[in-house]
């Protein structure tokens, strides 16, 4: 009987086997030890019908707990933001939703001129003339920044602040490896960057310096102050940048920095679990050409009318190997075209009074949570949308006991810490539901009681809800 998903017949494979000069399928596989096969068959169940498995996967995803489920603070680059009904309308038309990637211009006006106007308005954000159409995502972006200041400079020391994101970090210093690229880390002075131990790391072989805008605690960091140093050695600056709060803060090409990158998910892309979303990259002009992936630029064809092309493709695929700056095999277009129609519902002053109102929200909730007994702050630095507390209880089990009453409180940051992130979905009243159910929390665990109901939370069982909202596995350790 021939399969219905498997279309190779025994007599294909025969054929196929015949033509390389080989008796068995088992003989392509000869120069394969056998101390690393398995040596048996695979321990796999039998077979399920279509309806069986589909029970099964609806039994597996009711596990998971969304934001729709509970009311979350987690933060940490990654945001429960709204997105209006106008994103879905407009990428999940075919026109968008099924094309590829813009190789014929003549035919592809449409996805060039949406990359061209993304560019136009990440550009505008971030106060840097030059973007290119999008990477994978945040930590990529900080990534491939590092590796264009190697190019630029032949530079091998990058100089990182310990507010950037953990998993930027992870993600620079795991391709800084593969470059012999060393990293030197600056601590944190009461939330900010350490502006000294900055200026004292920096020396005339550092390529680049990283920082982060907020820092990963929430603070607002002075970047023209702790670029100054860097430009001066000739170090790129690079600043990994929320791009929520650069509507009410400082563009970072204002302030010395040459290299602004981060992660695009707050605009208007939803956390789905961690993903897809998309990675923004913008830079001064002179860095034009060792940008990863692609840019779309504006023309005029024969006839004098407007047109769209790819200017500029850096990748392996386009040109030589040992010329491209970038392996990125494809953009996350349509989770970049959600951004720039966001922007563009959202406009010049809804931009911004999204920013303060997110600023007076923060404000209200770091106020608040800090009167309860037994949770104090980490800084007190200025901050936008996310701050970070320290709680005189362990906080994983807080949180636990948050979350059986329907409050993801926050990020765990190590054994005290705790990070608060808002949005325009939190309201006040969600901030005073955290309030109580934190402030019971925190009570009940420095008092070493379990409260009623409180070790069955603990003990959940099988079946029930154990992933928690949509923020990236694997939180962040050590700060």
């Amino acid at each position: 009987m021939v399969s219905r998903y498997t279309s190779v017949t025994g007599a294909d494979r025969a054929a196929m086997l015949e033509a390389i000069g080989v008796d068995s399928i088992e003989a392509l596989f000869a120069d394969i030890p056998d101390a690393v096969r398995l040596q048996r068959a695979l321990d796999l169940p039998s077979g399920a019908s279509e309806q069986e498995v589909y029970a099964e996967l609806r039994r597996l995803a009711a596990r998971n707990v969304s934001t729709d489920d509970e009311i979350s603070f987690l933060g940490a680059g990654m945001y429960d933001h709204y997105v209006p009904a106008l994103i879905d309308s407009i990428v999940q038309r075919s026109e968008f939703l099924t094309p590829y990637t813009p190789y014929q211009p003549e035919i592809s006006q449409g996805g060039l001129q949406v990359m061209f106007e993304y560019q136009t308005a990440m550009s505008e954000l971030t106060g840097l003339p030059v973007s290119n159409a999008s990477v994978y995502e945040g930590p990529s972006a900080v990534a491939a920044a590092g590796y264009l200041a190697k190019l630029h400079n032949g530079r091998r020391r990058f100089v990182v602040s310990e507010g950037v994101h953990p998993h930027s970090r992870e993600t620079l210093a795991t391709t800084a490896a593969g470059w012999d690229v060393e990293i030197v880390e600056v601590p944190l002075r009461d939330g900010a960057t350490d502006a000294a131990a900055l200026a004292e790391a920096i020396d005339d072989h550092t390529s680049a310096v990283f920082l982060q805008q907020p820092n990963f605690l929430g603070a607002v960091e002075d970047l023209e102050a702790l670029s100054g140093r860097a430009r001066e050695a000739g170090a790129v600056v690079v600043a990994a940048c929320d791009p929520i709060a650069l509507g009410i803060l400082r563009p970072p090409g204002e302030c010395g920095v040459d290299l602004a990158v981060g992660e695009g998910q707050p605009l208007g892309n939803r956390l789905d679990f961690g993903g897809p979303s998309f990675g923004f990259f913008c830079a001064r002009e002179e860095f034009l050409r060792k940008m990863p992936g692609r840019i779309a630029g504006e023309t005029r064809d024969v006839d004098g009318q407007r047109g769209f092309v790819l200017t500029l493709q850096t990748r392996e695929q386009h040109i030589r190997r040992e010329r491209a700056t970038s392996n990125i095999c494809t953009a996350q277009a349509l989770n970049a075209l959600a951004g720039v129609v966001y922007l563009s519902w959202l406009g010049r002053r809804g931009l911004l009074e999204l920013g303060e109102l997110l600023v007076r929200r923060t404000a209200y909730a770091r106020e608040t949570l800090v009167a309860l007994p037994g949770v104090s702050l980490r800084h007190e630095q200025p901050v936008v949308r996310e701050f970070a507390l320290t709680l005189d209880a362990p906080v994983d089990a807080v949180v636990e006991r948050c979350a059986a009453e329907g409050v993801n409180p926050g990020l765990p940051l190590d054994g005290d810490g705790l990070l608060v992130a808002l949005t325009e979905q939190r309201s006040r009243a969600d901030v005073d539901r955290l309030a109580d159910v934190l402030g019971r929390a925190v009570a009940a665990e420095r008092a070493g009681v379990e409260e009623e109901g409180g070790e069955a939370a603990r003990s959940r069982p099988a079946g029930g809800r154990t992933i928690v909202s949509g923020a990236r596995a694997g939180g962040p350790q050590g700060l």
